[in-house]
């Protein structure tokens, strides 16, 4: 067979050795004998020092059986930059180099590059040669002829370029890593590299910045905090861990709070071309140069929530109707982004580096605003058609710049909170009325009416949000505002008044809360009545404060009043008797008299039943405090089975994640646990803390009562090794969030005592015990 060859350049042989495009380089036969005959010294290789590779056991395991099986011996590892691909490469080729007979790192990022280094090669095997042109012929020789070797292309731009490779050198095993997620060959396996998990985060920054000085509870949930900010994202773990063993005086909280000025910060020990901005700096200058519209959406999807996206938001109708899918299509090649058919998602990292440098209100944030505005004109957020897209008004939100303001941007934002209000979610309402009180007090200014709303509002979902401390501060100057606006005694101000005092309660202030309720209840009382309903309101709130300031007692009589006062004012059935009835019940129940309590849930629960429904919230509700009660009074039959209706029901009219699903399943698993079937309680635990971290937050006062309970579960189960860090962690949260001397925090205290004693621990429970409660 006589091989042909055409136009310039071309190669035409029986068999090829080597073939290096360009000049093509013929060289001496000893030379190239020299190729056949020399041996590679055992074990050789240019491998950089081995990584730590934490959490890819199973990629690794996978890349080994690959190269073990596939006939083509070519594996691709692709994804976002700064995902660990290279470190994943690295371990691997340290990990197997012993079955490899060499082992060769080649920077990939372009033909002159991996060219020098295969010419590199050359000169460790062969140094007489002089000419790199003729160092690559060589190499490229050798490894054909010597075969078992293994080639790891670090970092591959374009496919093309390893064109001249893959195919002649079939002898041994190529690794590839690139960004790149599309045209590989089909006969290359491709390996997509994720983020890590969770724990596995924690652990890479804690090596990297502590090695194995063992952190403080506190400090390991900082730790946490900043991996999840971070997207679990390998090379900004690592950065982070750096600067932070570099900088041994800057606390956790404090690179957290600075996270945006530090993702192109070069520290010691870390490449200073391979921070988590330079990375994804190169990967935009290629992106523009393929398709300068995808850079364009990508700007736009960095002001919107990091994930579900959907497609049709993106989309205009006086664009060009491919020019959205081609534009995704190549953030998806670079892996840039996730596409799947009906939804985009970004690493939040990415997001935040885009934000990051960019003007006032620059044009991917615009871009963002006119989507929702379009998306969402005309649309009842009642009907539920908004909710899909409230994350994406939430997260721009959260990122309005200073001094934008934006009235139907606000105005979404505003009907947002008030939807969210609607379906019990207060706790992510908070950045929608901050951007709202910003509007407002540029529109109308500080003392408005309508500014003292939104930040009455705003405070609120502070409150419930679990920003206790900044709720108090809110409330505090809503009041004086008030005060300074309309007067003391205005039903306004007395209003602002009642609230604080709640807030008071509820961040463990009972004195002050008392004090204030009972003014404010007295004034209630000189302004508006004895029978207005803001008094009956005051009135109540002050018989609740009796209750948890542990005077039960003080409270029934106030409740009864209350509750002959509504059924004369509102009739026997009016929702706010029936809340009336059913706290007087509660009440009962606090001063032990099981009895009328329970006897008084089950009325309330029926009133409710023929009022509104047997579906109906608060029926719900009723029967979960039904149940409750059984659970008091030990009634275990009737008690587990009511509670496993009414959750059921919830799941059923409010959904899975609604604040009072997630009571009604604690309230079951308390049910389980308190008549001894604790194993079936605990996964229960485990389940609604998981949901009320990601509903209500890691610091919310429910987030810690579900905590907390799962330790109680782990305990009862043998498991105290597991309960003792938990309780640890919820004292030093509750501190945090409640103050040392809040009556959940001295329970968490006297709860880490009693587990220490369990594990064998006298000296730290002795510790607990000594602490002064009135320091």
């Amino acid at each position: 067979m006589n091989p042909e060859a055409s136009g310039e350049r071309s190669v035409a042989a029986g068999w090829i050795g080597a073939a290096v495009t360009g000049d093509v380089i013929g060289l001496p036969a000893e030379i190239l004998n020299a190729a056949r005959d020399v041996q590679a010294p055992p074990g050789l290789t240019n491998l950089p020092p081995a990584p730590l590779c934490l959490g890819r056991e199973a990629e690794l395991v996978r890349l080994h059986e690959v190269g073990d099986t596939a006939i083509m011996q070519a594996s691709t590892v692709h994804g976002l930059g700064g995902v660990g691909k290279t470190t994943l490469a690295l371990a691997y080729a340290h990990r197997y180099r012993h079955a490899y007979s060499v082992v060769w790192w080649i920077n990939a990022d372009s033909p002159t590059r991996i060219e020098q280094s295969l010419a590199e090669l050359t000169r460790r095997l062969l140094p007489g040669l002089t000419a790199d042109r003729d160092r690559v012929a060589w190499a490229m020789a050798w490894l054909q002829w010597h075969p078992g070797w293994l080639l790891v292309f670090d970092n591959v731009e374009a496919v093309a370029d390893l064109s001249p490779y893959l195919g002649a050198l079939g002898g041994g095993r190529h690794l590839v890593t690139s960004r790149r997620a599309v045209g590989w060959p089909r006969s290359m396996r491709t390996l997509a590299l994720g983020t890590l998990d969770a724990e596995q985060a924690v652990e890479l920054i804690r090596a990297t910045a502590y090695g194995e000085t063992e952190l403080t509870v506190r400090e390991l949930q900082d730790v946490r905090a900043l991996a999840a900010e971070l997207g679990y994202l390998p090379l900004a773990l690592e950065q982070a861990g750096a600067y932070l063993r570099q900088n041994p005086t800057v606390t956790v909280p404090a690179y957290y709070r600075r996270l945006p000025t530090k993702l192109d910060k070069a520290v010691d020990g870390l490449d200073a071309e391979r921070t988590i901005a330079r990375i994804w700096t190169q990967t935009l200058d290629a992106l523009t140069a393929r398709n300068p519209a995808a850079v364009e959406l990508l700007y736009t999807l960095a002001w919107l929530a990091p994930d579900e996206v959907p497609v049709g938001l993106l989309e205009t109708d006086d664009a060009d109707p491919d020019a959205v899918p081609e534009a995704l299509g190549d953030l998806a090649a670079y892996s840039m982004a996730t596409v799947t058919r009906h939804a985009v998602s970004v690493h939040r990292l990415v997001q935040q580096v885009l934000r990051v440098g960019a003007d006032a209100v620059p044009a991917g944030r615009l871009a963002a605003e006119r989507a929702l505005v379009r998306a969402l004109d005309g649309l009842d957020p009642e009907t539920g058609a908004w909710d899909p897209l409230i994350p994406h008004l939430i997260a721009l939100a959260e990122t309005r710049p200073d001094g934008h303001h934006d009235e139907v941007v606000t105005d979404l934002y505003y009907r947002a909170a008030l939807r969210l209000h609607g379906q019990g979610h207060n706790a992510r309402t908070v950045a929608l009325f901050e951007a709202v009180l910003a509007q407002c007090e540029h529109d109308r200014g500080d003392l408005h009416p309508d500014t003292l709303t939104v930040r009455g509002n705003l405070a609120r979902a502070c409150e419930v949000a679990g920003d206790l401390r900044r709720a108090v501060r809110l409330f505090e100057q809503v009041l004086a505002q008030r005060e300074q606006a309309l007067g003391a005694m205005h039903p306004d101000t007395l209003r602002s008044r009642n609230n604080l005092a709640s807030c008071y309660q509820t961040v463990g202030d009972l004195r002050r809360a008392v004090a204030l309720q009972e003014l404010v209840l007295a004034q209630f009382e000189q302004v508006l009545g004895t029978m207005h309903p803001d008094t009956l309101m005051g009135r109540s709130n002050l018989a609740y404060t009796y209750r948890e300031a542990g005077t039960p007692e003080r409270a029934v009589p106030l409740l009864e009043a209350v509750l002959a006062q509504r059924v004369q004012v509102l009739g026997e059935l009016h929702p706010h008797t029936l809340i009336s009835r059913s706290n007087l019940a509660g009440a009962y129940r606090a001063v032990g008299d099981l009895p009328r309590a329970v006897r008084l849930f089950e009325v309330v629960l029926a009133q409710r039943e023929q009022a509104l429904g047997a579906t109906h919230p608060d029926t719900l509700m009723s029967r979960s405090n039904v149940a409750c009660a059984y659970t008091t009074a030990g009634d275990a039959r009737r008690a587990v089975s009511l509670q496993e209706l009414a959750l059921a029901q919830h799941e059923q009219v409010l959904g899975e994640l609604h604040p009072a699903t997630l009571t009604s399943r604690d309230n079951l698993a308390c049910a389980y646990a308190t008549f001894g079937d604790a194993g079936r309680a605990v996964p229960i635990y485990e389940l609604v803390c998981v949901q009320r971290e990601q509903v209500l937050g890691k610091l919310h006062p429910d987030t810690l009562l579900s905590r907390s309970n799962l330790a109680y579960g782990y305990a009862a189960t043998g498991q105290v090794a597991r309960a003792v860090p938990l309780l640890e962690e919820v004292l030093a949260r509750r501190e945090q969030v409640l103050g040392a001397q809040h009556p959940d925090t001295l329970t968490s205290r006297d709860n880490l005592a009693v587990a220490y004693g369990m594990a064998g621990r006298p000296d730290l429970a002795a510790a607990l015990a000594a602490v002064d409660r009135h320091e």
